[in-house]
């Protein structure tokens, strides 16, 4: 079994993060795709929305698509979660052969500072959703997702900006954000 990981805070969802969803069920060979909330990333202090919206905003988002999961691990430890504790346990429930991990171009200058990376290296194969802005240059070993998307929730929720929001969730999201 080959699985792929895609983690983050997804604080909102948006068209950019169902992109690479998209692409990497369509461009890796994968029986599985499990997205992964968190409870809060342990490079931040906050979020926006709390972590059983997002959860909730997820799991509508991707809810007819049988190949994905969304995983609610992370937010049932009600703390940060380090990707390698995740990693570990999604390896003993579903004993792949393969696990791809996920994630933006933008973690890449950060990725050395990831909490066990030495040992998440040899646990998964690193794949990056390019997002233009951000080079690849030093990392020709890590495949690559193409993403035609530029997006950062940041902006989004800065500017409550609904465009980028997939039509499944936006009344969702609306309705959050007012509530904020």
């Amino acid at each position: 079994m080959k699985i792929a990981i895609f983690g983050g805070s997804f604080d909102p969802p948006h068209i950019g993060h169902e992109s690479i969803v998209n692409e990497a069920i369509n461009q890796l060979d994968i029986d599985k795709l499990i997205v992964v909330p968190t409870f809060l990333n342990p490079f931040k202090k906050s979020s926006f929305l709390d972590a059983k919206e997002r959860l909730f905003l997820l799991k509508k988002l991707f809810k007819d698509n049988r190949k994905i999961e969304v995983s609610d691990f992370e937010i049932k430890q009600n703390r940060a979660v380090y990707s390698i504790e995740t990693i570990k346990y999604l390896q003993l429930l579903y004993k792949p052969d393969t696990i791809y991990l996920i994630i933006g171009t933008d973690n890449l200058e950060k990725l050395h500072l990831w909490h066990s990376f030495e040992e998440l290296k040899t646990l998964v194969t690193f794949i990056v959703a390019n997002r233009s802005g951000y080079l690849n240059e030093n990392y020709d070993n890590i495949r690559t997702l193409k993403v035609n998307f530029d997006i950062s929730s940041t902006n989004l929720r800065e500017k409550l900006d609904l465009s980028y929001i997939p039509q499944t969730i936006k009344k969702d999201v609306n309705t959050l954000w007012q509530n904020k």
